[in-house]
């Protein structure tokens, strides 16, 4: 929540055009790669949302929607989010299914 509060506070201060949970989450990862934050710190609550993922699209569609003002391109932005969809959720299947590999198995090319 305060990566999240943080991003918003950012956005308004520099007047981005980003939504402000986007840049917070952006600033999450910078975190986690820094290690400023351990990964078993957030990896419950990570879990959870991992659950609800695909309610968690509606909010971000329209986010952007609202700060791209797509009003008379609804095709073309519907494409792509579809498409943006379908990358996320197909990076997201990858890395879960390397990171859920039992050990010892070798890995598949």
């Amino acid at each position: 929540m305060a990566f999240a509060a943080l991003g918003q506070a950012l956005v308004g201060a520099l007047h981005l055009p980003l939504p402000g949970s986007v840049v917070g989450m952006a600033l999450l990862w910078a975190a986690l790669g820094a290690g400023v934050v351990r990964l078993h710190w957030i990896a419950d609550a990570a879990d959870g949302l991992l659950g609800i993922l695909g309610l968690l699209f509606v909010p971000a569609t329209v986010g952007f929607l609202q700060f791209l003002s797509a009003g008379a391109a609804w095709g073309l932005w519907l494409l792509v989010m579809t498409a943006a969809l379908l990358l996320g959720a197909g990076a997201a299947g990858l890395l879960a299914s390397r990171l859920l590999r039992p050990e010892g198995t070798p890995e598949r090319p």
